[in-house]
């Protein structure tokens, strides 16, 4: 059986133009959404659910290896800036 890894990555976006928690959550919506459908891996807001203009959002998905890992979560991360004008101030990788 071949060993399979989980990536993990967690991306904080900071969204100054946003004044309430409707405004977020559609932007939330839309960004996990666009991740979920052309990366085919688990994505959700898991962090700061209850503050306005901080978004992080979490994704994890089995790759084969260490290499494909990290080449994924570099596709994500670039996704994310092309797709939202949420400006990226953290993200946090791991592979287990």
């Amino acid at each position: 059986m071949a060993v399979k890894y989980i990536a993990v990555l967690t991306i904080k976006l900071h969204a100054p133009w946003v004044h309430s928690l409707k405004e977020k959550r559609m932007i939330v919506k839309s960004v996990v959404a666009k991740i979920q459908n052309k990366f085919q891996v688990s994505a959700a807001e898991v962090e700061d659910q209850d503050i306005h203009q901080s978004i992080v959002i979490g994704v994890a998905s089995i790759v084969p290896n260490h290499a494909f890992g990290d080449h994924r979560m570099d596709e994500i991360v670039n996704f994310v800036e092309q797709c939202t004008e949420a400006e990226i101030v953290m993200e946090e990788r791991e592979i287990r």
